[in-house]
């Protein structure tokens, strides 16, 4: 019992020697793994899934067609009746007399016609 104590006392005890003060190197090495880790869930976690969903959206935008039948991110639903000179703008019909002109980056999906799937099938 007596050496476990006095090794308890020799582990507490302060050495001789000054411990060397970490220099701006070691302190950068030692940062710099949590910090790419960081970083790289990041990438993974917040910023890819946003890169892939934007992408996703700009291949619809650029996929819809006249007398597409679309949902727009407000929830109208209506058929693409006209395109603006530039593309940037949509008309959509949503009644007989009713039409709505809205970017076409407002368009959240395209409404797929199931007759249409089950005479080509």
């Amino acid at each position: 019992m007596r050496d476990l104590v006095s090794s308890f006392i020799l582990l507490a005890q302060e050495s001789d020697a000054p411990a060397a003060e970490p220099t701006g190197s070691d302190i950068f090495t030692r940062m710099l793994p949590p910090f790419l880790m960081i970083i790289v869930v990041w990438f993974f976690i917040i910023l890819r899934p946003e890169l892939q969903k934007r992408k996703k959206a700009e291949e619809l935008s650029s996929s819809v067609k006249k007398n597409d039948k679309v949902i727009t991110v407000g929830g109208i639903i209506g058929t693409v009746t006209n395109f603006s000179s530039d593309g940037t703008e949509v008309t959509l019909r949503i009644d007989d007399n009713t039409k709505i002109k809205m970017l076409r980056s407002s368009i959240q999906t395209v409404v797929k016609d199931e007759t249409k799937e089950n005479s080509g099938s």
